[in-house]
Parts: structure tokens; C-alpha cells; sequence
């Protein structure tokens, strides 16, 4: 049913953020009061990301979220993209790995838009705590911008409240918690929440040309971008997306148009601010993209087909399944796990209390109708798309119909993650539902238990997401480099070789970074595969001659993780007669070649 606005208290209730709900000062200018509501929702969010993060920052200089893969690489990235801007900016994407490579940065997401955080500090422990700190504040970045975004739709602050705790923890994220780039989505959310107040839209009261914004126009397009500079993974949804927004939008305006036969009001300002955004937001998009083109050039193995797509494609069942790391439902749902091939990208719960709110919100909102209708074909054709192969048993038409026919679609191999743009459009729906609950009393004649009873109501959907999204994350701790790795001259090759022990070799380089030939990625160089079958029998004349050969000076050995490897037992293995010499500092060898 629609929610009625006809008194006073729901016009204040449903107004966007510039008018906020609540003047903690009457007589202040509206800027001061939205202000005070922003500070409150960003501090709000940043308390509630420390404890459903939690323990993160309880030993953020010695332990990561997740695990020892993906993590070690994500903190290495964003302290190499620091430390190259304010060394040697033009040699940003030719980083101290995969040596003698070129363009290494860009043989994964790069999470590029964090490099000013990496300019922070210098080191192997910086590296640890700036990751642990970004974990936190990627969560509230998410738990803000959905706010924002739902508050700017028409919701009141319970709705948003709801909206951005639901999509910021939703269970499907605790798969992803060693992956800071996927995670990474709080400026999807954001952008589009200041590209609607920039052109006065709302779900709840469409187009309302004197409340455009043209400084918020431009100031969305410029997050958008930022949020594409952390990478293509869930970036590039986002560009399409946003494509798709302007035709869509150019569309309905010249229909209008041609229907009233008078041109409707939008401003030469607004319009200088969307091609002026468009224009930086597109440049960043196509440097980035040429980036990447230029690895493939290089790597054709890097080329990833539509076999990746079907291996990572979830049944639907999955929309239904929660990650293990999920505390009220990783047991729970242990046996559905089982059931899937690839677990950590099926599981893609975006909680239940959120699917009750969302189907409830269908019915009653909010939102005028027809919107809310649109909110539910959203979801319904993001659940879809996120099938990928699975639909139809070919995902054609659907997800590998885009991966054949939109440019770099193909590069997004795991249809799953398109749960961010479904979980955001069920947090909206759900926003809209609370927001008609909490303006409810307000209609209400003859009920005085209804002003005390209805907060204790409100509490009940906010405290059910925060629930769902309580983590039990491990959080292990991270090997510190051994001092052979400052004693080393680079370049330099870090035994054992291959494997998840690189991403932690990586790390290692923060102090100084040194160039290795070690690296990991979702491909493999053709120099480092011949590297890894010419040092298997290392130290010998022809590892030792091949080394030289491709001007590797030191290898940094460590006897201890060389367990059921060719290298085990290194530290036994004579060196006579090779031309090198051999140091024993603290059990970790350096053969100076």
C-alpha cells in the first residue's frame, strides 16, 4: 500500500538529507542541521564497523583478517602504490615483483584509489596496520554511503539505518573477508547518492528540478571514479551501470519533452558539472582499462575465458547459503555449504532478516508503487545475472551473454558478486518499508502507547541485520621478514618458491622493496614458470648460471616453510665450487650470488 503524506510530521519524516528530520537547533541555517546529521551517521558508522569488525583492531600491527593469501598481496598493493607516487610516480605499475617483468602492479585489481593511505608510514608493520584500518573503514564507508544513498531516496533515518547496516554486513561479505577489493564497495553506494541530490531526484518524490545540486553532481561523478580506481571487479558494473543510468535518464528527458512540448528544467550548470565529472570519470576508466589491455598484450595466459565464469557460478540455492564465517548462520548451514562446488563465491546470503524486509517492503512503503515495483525487477534481474551459467544451463541470454558482447565483461569470472547491486536494492526496499512503519504513529489518532511503543519496534529490524552480520573471522597472525631480507642485494629470489608463500614474500618486501622475482597472481608469467623449473635443484651450476642470467644477485632461503618442497634441506646442500658464498643469519640462508 502506499504510505500517505499529507500532515506535517511525514513531510518532515520523508524529507531528503538536506532537510533532516530532526533541528537539534531551530533557527540554525539547513546546512548546519544536515551537517550534524552527517557527523552522527559517519561517527555511528565508524563504531558500529570497529565492533562487527572485531578483533581487527585488537593486534592490528601483528594479525589480518581471513587468511595469509589474498590479504598479505591487498596490504603489499596499497604500500607499493604509496611508496612508487612519492619515489618514482612513473614507475607505479612496474613494481618490485615478478622481476623482470613489466606491469606487474596491474596483474590484479590494483586498489589504486588507497594509494594516499599508503604514503602513510613506511614498512612491513605499516603495511599490517593500514590494511587492518582500511578493513574497518571500507565497512563503514559502505554502512555510511547506504545511509546516505537511502536517506537522499526518501527514507528516514531508521530506514536508512537499517539500509546501510544490511548492505554494509551482510553475511555474503564474511566470504570475502580476505578480499579488501571486493569489499571495497562503499563508493558505489555514495556516488549514486550524490548523483541524486545533485539532480534533485528521489525515489519517493521523483524530479524535483529546485532542489538540483550541480556541486553534487560533479562531486559523485569524481567517487565514482575513485571507487572504478580501486578496481574493475565491482568497478566495472558500475560504469555500466551508470551508462545505462544517463541513457536511460537522457531518454525519459526528451520524452518529456516531446510530450509537454516545452523543454523541462535542468540547467546549464548541472549540465557543465555531468560532462565535466563524466569526462574525469571516463578518463579514469579508459587509462585504467588500457592498463590492463597492455598486461594481456604481454600475457596472453592472462586472457580469462568463459570456463572461469562456469566454474564460479552459482546454483540458487546459494543466494540462500551463508558463509561459514557467518555467526549465527555458519553452522547452520553447514550442510547447504557441501553442497556447493566453489563455497566462497556461492555463498551469497544477503541475510534473512533483509529478505523479510525487502518482501514486506513490496506491499507496504514508503515509496510510490511503481518504484518500489522497479526496486523488485532490480533485484530480481540482479539475482539472475548472478547466476551466471546456471541460468537456463548456458546463462545465455544473461550473464555470458554480457561477458560475450560488453568490452572487459569477460574479465569478471565470478557472477556471484553481483550480490552487491541485489543486497543494495533489497536494503532500499527494506528502507522504505521501515520508513512507512516509523511514520506510521504520526497517522495514528487515539493511541498514546503508540509514540513509546514504536522506537522499541524500530530497534527490532536495525538489531536483527546487526545480528546477521556478527563475524567470527579468523585472524591469524603474519610472518614478520627475517633480517636475511635487508641483508639481501636485490634483485632478489625468496625460497621456497611458488604458491600462497609468495603473497607472504610480497609482503615481506614493504621494508625497502627490494625487487623479487616472486609473485602471485590469477596467472603466471611465462619468465616465472621457467624460472621455477630452472631453480628446483638450486644451488647447482645451472640455477646458479640461470640466475645471473636474468641478473638475480642474492636468494633468501628459509629452511623452515621448505617442508615437502624441492627445496628441503637447502641448508645442507654444498655450494663448493659454484662461485657463491652462503649466510646463516638467524636460520634463514642468503646465498650471494
Amino acid at each position: 500500500m502506499e504510505a500517505p503524506s499529507t500532515d506535517a510530521r511525514d513531510r518532515t519524516e520523508s524529507a531528503p538529507p538536506e532537510q533532516p528530520t530532526v533541528d537539534p537547533a531551530p533557527g540554525r541555517p539547513w546546512w548546519r542541521r544536515a551537517r550534524t546529521e552527517w557527523v552522527l551517521a559517519a561517527l555511528a558508522s565508524l563504531l558500529v564497523s570497529v565492533a562487527l569488525t572485531w578483533p581487527t583492531l585488537r593486534h592490528p600491527a601483528s594479525t589480518i583478517p581471513g587468511d595469509l593469501g589474498d590479504p598479505t598481496l591487498q596490504a603489499w598493493q596499497v604500500a607499493w602504490a604509496g611508496h612508487a607516487l612519492l619515489t618514482s610516480p612513473l614507475d607505479l605499475w612496474h613494481s618490485n615483483t615478478f622481476y623482470p617483468e613489466r606491469y606487474t602492479y596491474a596483474y590484479s585489481d590494483t586498489l589504486l584509489g588507497y594509494a594516499p593511505v599508503g604514503m602513510l608510514g613506511t614498512g612491513f608493520e605499516a603495511a599490517v596496520i593500514r590494511y587492518n584500518v582500511l578493513y574497518v573503514l571500507l565497512h563503514a564507508l559502505a554502512c555510511f554511503g547506504a545511509y546516505v544513498l537511502a536517506r537522499q531516496l526518501g527514507a528516514n533515518r531508521w530506514g536508512g539505518a537499517v539500509a546501510g547496516v544490511a548492505w554494509a554486513f551482510a553475511p555474503w561479505r564474511l566470504a570475502h573477508s580476505g578480499h579488501l577489493n571486493i569489499l571495497s564497495s562503499g563508493g558505489i553506494a555514495l556516488c549514486l547518492a550524490m548523483l541524486a541530490r545533485g539532480h534533485g531526484w528521489s525515489l519517493r518524490h521523483g524530479y524535483r528540478p529546485e532542489r538540483r545540486r550541480p556541486g553534487w553532481a560533479f562531486a559523485g561523478w569524481l567517487v565514482a571514479a575513485w571507487q572504478v580506481s580501486l578496481g574493475f571487479g565491482i568497478g566495472l558494473p558500475l560504469v555500466y551501470f551508470l551508462l545505462a543510468a544517463v541513457l536511460v535518464a537522457a531518454g525519459c528527458y526528451g520524452w518529456s519533452w516531446w510530450r509537454r512540448r516545452e523543454r523541462p528544467p535542468f540547467g546549464r550548470r548541472l549540465l557543465v558539472a555531468d560532462l565535466a565529472g563524466g569526462v574525469v570519470f571516463g578518463a579514469v576508466t579508459l587509462l585504467l582499462g588500457l592498463v590492463f589491455l597492455r598486461v594481456v598484450d604481454l600475457n596472453p595466459q592472462a586472457q580469462r575465458t568463459l570456463d572461469w565464469t562456469k566454474m564460479f557460478s552459482p546454483p540458487l540455492m546459494g543466494f540462500l547459503t551463508a558463509p561459514g564465517d557467518s555467526w549465527l548462520w555458519g553452522e547452520r548451514h553447514a550442510a547447504a555449504r557441501e553442497q556447493l562446488s566453489w563455497p566462497p563465491e556461492m555463498a551469497l546470503l544477503p541475510g534473512m532478516t533483509l529478505i523479510g524486509l525487502a518482501a514486506a517492503g513490496l506491499v507496504v512503503s514508503a515509496y510510490p508503487l511503481r518504484r518500489r515495483v522497479a526496486l523488485g525487477v532490480g533485484v530480481l534481474g540482479t539475482v539472475l545475472l548472478g547466476l551466471g551459467a546456471t541460468l537456463g544451463g548456458d546463462g545465455d541470454p544473461g550473464y555470458l551473454t554480457l561477458s560475450t558482447h560488453l568490452p572487459g565483461w569477460d574479465a569478471l569470472r565470478t557472477p556471484g558478486r553481483m550480490m552487491h547491486w541485489t543486497s543494495l536494492l533489497l536494503a532500499l526496499l527494506a528502507a522504505g518499508l521501515v520508513t512507512a512503519l516509523a511514520e506510521a504513529p504520526g497517522r495514528t489518532t487515539g493511541r498514546r502507547w503508540t509514540p513509546f511503543l514504536m522506537p522499541l519496534l524500530l530497534l527490532a529490524p536495525l538489531a536483527l541485520v546487526v545480528v546477521e552480520g556478527v563475524n567470527t573471522t579468523p585472524h591469524p597472525e603474519v610472518p614478520r621478514p627475517p633480517a636475511a631480507m635487508r641483508a639481501a642485494r636485490d634483485p632478489i629470489l625468496v625460497l621456497p618458491a611458488g604458491g600462497v608463500g609468495d603473497l607472504t614474500y610480497m609482503l615481506w618486501t614493504t621494508d625497502g622493496f627490494p625487487r623479487v622475482t616472486n609473485g602471485l597472481a590469477g596467472f603466471e608469467p611465462v619468465s616465472q614458470a621457467q624460472t621455477k623449473a630452472a631453480i628446483a635443484s638450486f644451488p647447482d651450476p645451472g640455477s646458479v648460471a640461470y640466475l645471473r642470467g636474468i641478473g638475480v644477485r642474492s636468494v633468501v632461503a628459509v629452511p623452515s616453510r621448505a617442508a615437502g618442497t624441492p627445496w628441503e634441506g637447502i641448508e645442507a646442500r654444498p655450494v663448493d665450487g659454484l662461485g657463491i658464498t652462503r649466510e646463516d643469519l638467524d636460520g634463514t640462508l642468503v646465498f650471494h650470488l
